[in-house]
């Protein structure tokens, strides 16, 4: 399989140029990556000239696109997050590609599990401009699939984590390496995470996978952990010792509202957790690294954070 990759700057398309045959990649800006097939782009929007990209191309994975932040309007995650990818692909569609691996987000679910995981069969909570804009851009994809025949994929992960990550949970690594103790002692809540390891290699598997078409996959690490044993983990494989203290759940939550925060301290403190037991029962697949196997990546990494699905 010759597969096209998009967003090969970012953190999980850096973890697979590097690890894995990448056959073509998008450059913005006139920056391709050495020594690799690129097609040079100005940005990825619904105006984007996708001619002659296809050549040769049996898969396209689609990681790029606007992060959440309130810096983005409506407009902007419509223009690139909804209408780019539908673009890209009816052009690939078009170009003879075969398969469309779609990197969506678990926000299209919702914000926190109280009561059972989410599934695939859940209905779809988006709760923000983000989040919406990642589920408009799968229902669009799916009617390229049903228009075309293109062999539509979806992954929602849960919040990546691994060396040099972006995103809010990049804070987690800071307060443990700065701090010789954290909060958690009495959180009991319940949340999945993926190593970038692992959604890489995932990814890789929907785009070969013969069974994979048509399906959409809720990624996990398949280890289930609280906020008290992530953040351990995290010491551990920074080779730290923290103490974690008993600050009441409430008590945090407060200071989270207060300092107009809550959002925040519930990525914390809230579970959230995914039922991916159908990449298994789909596809044969099961995390290669363990939670511990790559969280002991941090330590040899330069600049280590955690960052959000």
């Amino acid at each position: 399989m010759n597969v096209f990759l998009t967003g090969c700057s970012g953190f999980v398309g850096k973890q697979l140029v590097s690890n894995y045959d990448i056959h073509r990649h998008v450059a913005r800006k006139l920056k391709p990556i050495e020594n690799k097939s690129f097609f040079i782009v100005d940005s990825i929007n619904s105006g984007t000239d996708w001619s002659m990209a296809f050549d040769d191309i049996d898969v396209v994975i689609h990681l790029a696109g606007l992060a959440h932040s309130s810096r983005f309007s409506i407009e902007e995650y419509e223009d690139v997050n909804i209408q780019g990818s539908i673009r890209l692909a009816t052009a690939a569609a078009l170009s003879g590609v075969k398969r469309f691996v779609f990197v969506s987000s678990i926000g299209v679910n919702g914000t926190s599990t109280d009561s059972k995981p989410f599934s695939v069969n859940s209905t779809p909570k988006p709760h923000n401009a983000y989040a919406q804009s990642k589920y408009d851009a799968e229902l669009g994809l799916q009617k390229i699939a049903y228009d075309t025949g293109l062999e539509v994929v979806i992954v929602r992960p849960t919040l990546v984590y691994g060396p040099n990550a972006p995103g809010n949970f990049g804070l987690l690594t800071k307060l443990v390496t700065k701090l010789p103790v954290l909060p958690f002692a009495l959180a009991n809540n319940r949340r999945d995470f993926i190593a970038v390891q692992n959604l890489a290699d995932l990814l890789i598997t929907c785009a070969t996978h013969p069974n994979a078409a048509g399906h959409t996959f809720l990624a996990s690490d398949m280890e289930t952990v609280s906020i008290k044993q992530f953040t351990s983990a995290i010491a551990d494989g920074l080779g730290k010792k923290v103490l974690q203290l008993p600050i009441p759940i409430s008590l945090m939550r407060l200071a989270g509202k207060l300092m107009g925060k809550s959002a925040m301290v519930e990525q914390l403190v809230g579970n959230l957790q995914v039922d991916s037991s159908n990449l298994k029962e789909v596809l044969g697949w099961t995390p290669p690294y363990t939670m511990k196997q790559a969280m002991a990546t941090l330590r040899n990494s330069g600049k280590s954070s955690l960052g959000k699905g």
